[in-house]
């Protein structure tokens, strides 16, 4: 299973981004799919994470402000991110949750891809 991740960048604080990433491959089935980020000199961090039935759930410092969003057929994921602040500076990766006959959960992740916020 492959994570391909995209739609990182630089922009003033204020402003919007838009992340996507696909898993493509060959697996059976995800159970969810997550973006999670890390910030230099802090350990790694779930920002929002969507399930298969399309439940959702934010960490408390990016409610209201992120939207992660799910397309099942094309086994994709999005996370909208506007007001965008300088704590949000970090590198994003994006997570699946996939299972398997051989393992109920078993993570994969992306290469990760660079949100800046700078003024």
């Amino acid at each position: 299973v492959q994570l391909q991740a995209s739609g990182g960048g630089s922009v003033q604080p204020g402003e919007s981004l838009r992340l996507s990433c696909a898993a493509s491959g060959s697996m059976f089935s995800i159970n969810g799919m997550a973006w999670y980020r890390q910030a230099p000199g802090k350990q790694r961090e779930l920002v929002a994470g969507i399930t298969d039935g399309g439940d959702t759930n934010y960490a408390d410092s990016v409610k209201g402000r992120f939207t992660i969003s799910g397309d099942n057929a094309k086994n994709a994921v999005y996370l909208q991110m506007t007001s965008l602040k300088p704590e949000d500076t970090a590198i994003y990766y994006c997570n699946a949750d996939i299972w398997s006959p051989y393992s109920d959960s078993e993570d994969y992740w992306g290469q990760g891809t660079q949100v800046t916020v700078s003024s």
